[in-house]
C-alpha cells in the first residue's frame, strides 16, 4: 500500500554529511512492552513516526498464507474512531505522507509529517494498535485489493513468478517457501475469526517498536507517547516464531519455468547464513563485488565483454533466518540459458579460486561506507534502521557500529565464504523461458 504526498519531498532528505556522525537516540519500554526509540534532530521541520510489528509471512501457517500482507492493507480501513478510508486523508490534510510494507520478517508502518503534527501520527498509530476495524466489510474490500495487487505485481508482470518460484524451490520446510503476497485461495478460505486471531496475536505493544526521528522535543514527546500508548493492553497470547531449520541441500535443484516472458532468464539461488552472522558479512561483500556498479564482475564479464545478457547481477536476500544470495541474468536475443548460466558460473568460480585485488577491496570498503551514509540520510531511514536493528539484533546502536563488522571482513574471509557457500550442491538453478502456447 502506498500513499505518498509530494509536499514533503524536498524536506525528507537531509545532508548526507550530517549523518556520517554518530546517530544519537534514546530507547525505553512502556509497561505494556512497547519498545520506544527516539532520535531528536532539528535539521529539518519534519518528523517520521514509525511502528514496526515483528510479524511477516514467515509467521503464517500453512493454509493461511498472505495474512501479514493482508493486514498491511486491512489496517488502513479505519478504527473505532477513524472512518473507513480516512487514514490517508488525515495525513494528507496535514501536509504529510504515509506508507506501509510487509516482508517475510516484519510489517512496517510510517507517517512523514510536519513536526507540529507529531501528535497526529501518534494518535493514528495508537488507533491502529488498539481499535482497528477487523470486520466483514473491510475484509471483503481488501481481499479484492490484494487480488488486484497480485495480478499487477505477479501474474501480469514480466518475470513476476521469479520470486515465488525461487522461494518454493529453495525452501521445503521453512515458511520462507512462500512470499508475502501469499495464496488467494488461503485468503478466501480464511474466516472472520482467523483474521481477529491474527490481529490479537501480533498487533500488540509487546510485539512492536515505536521509532520516531526528526524535529521534536523529547520530553514533550514522551508525554504524548504515554498519553496515546500506555493504556493499550499488553498482548497475552504467545507470539509464535518458526523454529524449523531448512535442511542442507543434498544436491543442486534445477527446474525450467515456462511462461509468457519473451527472453530467457537464469536465476541462481545459494543458501547463505542469517543476517548478522560473521559469514553473512563476507557473503554480502562478495555480492557487492559481483554486482554493485557498472564495473562489477558479473556486469563487466557477462554483459559488457561477452555480451550474453542485457543484465546480470547478484544481491543478498538477507533475512532474519538463513536466507539466499540471488543471482540472475537476462539473456540477449539468441543467447540460450545454458550459455548464460555458464558465463555466470565462471564468475562464481573466480571468487572461489582467486583472492580479490587490493584495488577491488578498497572500492568495496568505499561502497559500504557510502551505503551506510545513504541509508541514514533521511528521518524515515533513521527511524526504520533503529527499529530494524532493535528487532532483529536486539541492539539499536548497530546503526552506528554495524559498518565496523563489514570493514572487519578480510579478503581471505571472502574467499573462504565463497568456497563454503557458492558450491553447486548448495544452489538452486531455474530457467525462466517462453512457452509459445501461453503467449497466444
Amino acid at each position: 500500500m502506498r500513499y505518498v504526498l509530494l509536499t514533503l519531498s524536498a524536506l525528507i532528505c537531509a545532508s548526507p554529511s550530517a549523518f556520517a556522525q554518530r546517530i544519537q537516540f534514546e530507547e525505553y519500554d512502556l509497561k505494556n512492552g512497547l519498545h520506544v526509540i527516539l532520535h531528536e534532530d532539528h535539521s529539518t521541520p519534519i518528523v517520521a513516526v514509525t511502528v514496526l510489528y515483528h510479524v511477516g509471512s514467515k509467521n503464517e501457517n500453512v493454509g493461511r498464507t498472505g495474512m501479514a500482507h493482508f493486514f498491511e492493507h486491512l489496517l488502513f480501513e479505519g478504527s473505532e474512531n477513524i472512518g473507513r478510508g480516512e487514514y490517508a486523508k488525515y495525513v494528507e490534510n496535514a501536509g504529510g505522507g504515509l506508507n506501509a510494507n510487509t516482508s517475510m520478517d516484519r510489517t512496517f508502518y510510517y507517517e512523514l509529517l510536519p513536526s507540529n503534527q507529531l501528535s497526529l501520527g501518534l494518535w493514528l498509530e495508537s488507533e491502529r494498535m488498539l481499535h482497528a476495524k477487523v470486520e466483514r466489510t473491510g475484509i471483503e474490500t481488501q481481499r479484492e485489493v490484494v487480488k488486484e495487487e497480485k495480478r499487477q505485481r505477479y501474474d501480469n508482470q514480466p518475470y513476476g513468478s521469479l520470486l515465488p518460484e525461487t522461494m518454493a524451490h529453495a525452501f521445503k520446510v521453512h515458511p520462507y517457501a512462500w512470499t508475502p503476497i501469499g495464496s488467494m485461495e488461503d485468503l478466501n478460505a480464511a474466516k472472520d475469526e482467523d483474521f481477529m486471531d491474527f490481529y490479537k496475536t501480533f498487533y500488540v505493544p509487546n510485539n512492536a517498536v515505536l521509532s520516531i526521528a526528526g524535529d521534536f522535543d523529547k520530553a514533550e514527546t514522551k508525554k504524548l507517547i504515554e498519553q496515546y500508548f500506555s493504556d493499550i493492553p499488553r498482548g497475552t497470547r504467545e507470539i509464535p516464531r518458526p523454529t524449523v531449520k531448512e535442511p542442507i541441500n543434498s544436491g543442486e535443484v534445477r527446474d525450467v519455468i515456462k511462461g509468457k516472458d519473451q527472453l530467457p532468464m537464469v536465476l541462481q539461488a545459494y543458501h547463505i547464513p542469517a543476517q548478522g552472522t560473521k559469514d553473512f558479512y563476507a557473503v554480502d561483500m562478495l555480492n557487492k563485488l559481483l554486482s554493485q556498479g557498472g564495473s562489477s564482475r558479473l556486469n563487466r564479464a557477462v554483459v559488457e565483454e561477452k555480451q550474453l545478457g542485457l543484465f546480470c547481477g547478484a544481491f543478498t536476500f538477507n533475512l532474519e533466518d538463513p536466507g539466499l544470495t540471488l543471482a540472475f541474468g537476462l539473456a540477449n536475443m539468441g543467447v540460450t540459458p545454458e550459455q548464460l548460466e555458464e558465463a555466470m558460473n565462471l564468475e562464481f568460480e573466480r571468487v572461489k579460486t582467486e583472492m580479490i585485488t587490493e584495488l577491488e577491496f578498497q572500492k568495496l570498503k568505499n561502497q559500504v561506507e557510502n551505503d551506510f551514509v545513504t541509508a541514514n540520510s533521511s528521518m524515515a531511514g533513521i527511524a526504520e534502521s533503529l527499529a530494524n536493528y532493535h528487532t532483529y539484533y536486539g541492539n539499536a546502536d548497530l546503526i552506528n557500529t554495524e559498518i565496523e563488522r563489514y570493514l572487519a571482513v578480510t579478503k581471505k574471509d571472502m574467499l573462504d565464504a565463497a568456497k563454503k557457500y557458492y558450491i553447486p550442491e548448495n544452489r538452486i538453478t531455474l530457467y525462466f523461458v517462453n512457452d509459445p502456447a501461453l503467449s497466444k
